[in-house]
């Protein structure tokens, strides 16, 4: 692992002068709002104007070819300076990645160009009512039809999908297969006739995610990724990247933990060692996580199943700021809205992307090597 940063300190500088001269001066509203959503939107396009919203892709697809190093940096200067929530995460984090390794030259160049602008939004459509973390529980169903696809069933939980414009899921389409065959992964209109979007409320009414139903959908064969029947093959790239450093990167959490110290400095009581102790422990663990990010992108080979310990660490991170930053705070972060919002959202972080218990269970047998638990 090379540690020299020299080589992408140029690229820092130009990412850092950008933001801090674009950066919106006041929060955007959120973008679990439909107002919300349009001004994130225009941010994205903002972000493509200036070929920084997805600097790691290609060129041809509105990137600039940046190296998994200088990505690091980007997302490192991107939260250092406060800047607004990626409303495309869903498309430039799970599916475009899913699309560069599993996807045809036809769909990179259809589907990419709108994706980096913002122009298209995506959603995440993979939970349904009985198959979450066991996602191979299934049963939305995909039938062959004459030049494509008729999609139903019903997915929950979709991210995103209350504003965005298109989707990605997974769908049975060979019913007497076994669990983790016979499955097939497609993208489809949200607006597509025989589709009913319903957003679901959290606690404070605003719409993060929506139900989806499906009633013959159709959709062609050119929307279908990778091979039909050979969905969970894809669908587990699409989780690598959930789990991995693309949806969590380390500079996320470098910036919380800043931020977590300078809260310290501000308020904390000096004699409360226990709780100095955690605001410390929770600012090496954003550290060792940003060497993590280091060593991974300096790996050749395929990470695999190492990324649950990812996920498993950085859900796990994510709660401990938070809470430590409350606690610091004391009857004061009930009106703090930025961290007690960061707060409300990191409590899902060790059930979405798979439950740390799955998480936890995968670590043992494909990564340490333990024989399967009965279950």
């Amino acid at each position: 692992m090379d540690l020299d940063l020299s080589s992408v300190e140029p690229f820092r500088a130009e990412v850092r002068d950008w933001l801090r001269a674009h950066v919106p001066a006041a929060p955007l509203p959120s973008l679990e709002t439909e107002e919300g959503f349009a001004a994130h939107r225009a941010w994205e396009r903002e972000l493509h104007g200036a070929r920084l919203s997805v600097v790691s892709w290609p060129e041809p697809y509105g990137g600039r070819d940046a190296s998994p190093l200088q990505w690091l940096v980007f997302e490192e200067e991107y939260y250092a300076a406060g800047a607004p929530g990626r409303v495309s995460q869903n498309g430039i984090n799970l599916l475009a990645p899913t699309l560069f390794r599993h996807g045809t030259p036809e769909q990179l160049g259809r589907v990419l160009p709108p994706m980096a602008s913002g122009e298209v939004i995506w959603a995440q459509a993979w939970s349904e009512p009985g198959a979450g973390s066991d996602l191979a529980a299934l049963r939305a169903t995909a039938t062959p039809a004459p030049g494509g696809w008729l999609l139903n069933g019903q997915k929950t939980w979709s991210s995103r999908a209350a504003f965005a414009d298109r989707g990605f899921g997974l769908f049975r389409s060979d019913p007497g297969a076994g669990r983790h065959h016979g499955l097939t992964y497609l993208m489809f209109p949200l607006d597509a006739e025989g589709l009913t979007r319903r957003p679901i409320g959290r606690l404070d009414g605003k719409p993060a995610f929506a139900e989806l139903f499906f009633d013959d959908v159709f959709v062609p064969d050119a929307d279908v990724i990778g091979a039909p029947g050979e969905g969970w093959k894809v669908a587990m790239s699409t989780a690598g990247n959930e789990r991995g450093l693309t949806l969590r990167s380390p500079g996320r959490f470098t910036a919380a933990a800043d931020r977590l110290v300078a809260l310290w400095c501000e308020r904390a009581d000096p004699d409360d060692t226990a709780l100095r102790d955690r605001v410390a422990d929770a600012w090496i663990r954003a550290r060792a996580y940003r060497l993590k990010g280091f060593e991974t992108v300096s790996r050749t080979d395929d990470v695999g199943a190492e990324t649950s310990v990812n996920k498993v660490f950085w859900s796990e991170l994510d709660l401990a700021l938070h809470e430590t930053a409350l606690d610091l705070l004391g009857p004061d972060g009930e009106l703090e809205g930025e961290w007690l919002e960061g707060y409300v959202f990191s409590l899902a972080g060790p059930i979405y992307a798979g439950t740390n218990e799955i998480q936890r269970n995968v670590i043992a047998e494909r990564v340490l090597g333990l024989p399967r638990t009965a279950r």
